[in-house]
């Protein structure tokens, strides 16, 4: 099995529900020489507990399930999602 379509499969098993629990998601954006690079999605983007949901649950997972990956980093930014969100606030 590809590298990738194995941390897609630790991503969907061990990762994603936990954060679809919290209105989140995640989405990998690249995986290149050993460094797996992803952003929280929903209401896990720019949530203040973000960097502890990237050690304690996607790195260790991904880590632990997938040798081949040496690094993992998460990409902050806002979502579009909570664009939307903040702009819905507003206008109430």
């Amino acid at each position: 099995m590809e590298v990738l379509e194995q941390i897609r499969q630790v991503i969907d098993v061990s990762v994603r529900p936990y954060l679809q629990g919290h209105g989140g998601d995640i989405q990998i954006l690249d995986f290149t020489d050993g460094v797996l690079k992803f952003k929280l999605t929903g209401m896990c983007s720019n949530c203040p507990s973000s960097l502890f949901t990237t050690e304690d649950i996607v790195k260790k997972e991904v880590m632990e399930q997938v040798k081949e990956v040496k690094e993992v980093r998460l990409e902050a930014g806002v979502s579009d999602e909570m664009i939307d969100f903040a702009k819905s606030l507003l206008r109430h």
